[in-house]
């Protein structure tokens, strides 16, 4: 009975206007960032690295390189702080959490294209 509520409310804050996407491809997330009364969109362009969770609660980790540092910003994926998600290209993956990208660098970080 009550887990069933549970699921009635949450359905109706699940978003269906962003496209699916899995680990291993680059994706660009537009953040809403508030400064004061000021609202500006700041993307964010990385590979996924994993998703986890399920209905509300998913969430979402992308890694990118920023001068030769990496950085890792996870996202929750019904958030109404994320304007779009566009995937930017498809990437092969033989698992669904690829945490072994992060001891990479160069060459062997790379991963391919699904045309």
């Amino acid at each position: 009975m009550n887990s069933n509520l549970v699921n009635e409310i949450t359905a109706s804050q699940i978003r269906h206007d962003l496209p699916e996407f899995n680990s291993g491809d680059t994706v660009r997330v537009s953040v809403r960032i508030i400064e004061g009364n000021k609202s500006r969109i700041q993307n964010f362009e990385g590979v996924v690295i994993q998703r986890r969770g399920s209905g509300v609660s998913e969430t979402f980790t992308v890694r990118k390189i920023s001068s030769g540092i990496g950085v890792e910003r996870t996202f929750p994926l019904n958030s109404p702080s994320i304007a779009t998600i566009t995937v930017v290209r498809r990437g092969k993956v033989r698992r669904n959490k690829i945490f072994y990208i992060r001891k990479r660098s160069g060459k062997s970080a790379r991963i391919k294209e699904v045309l």
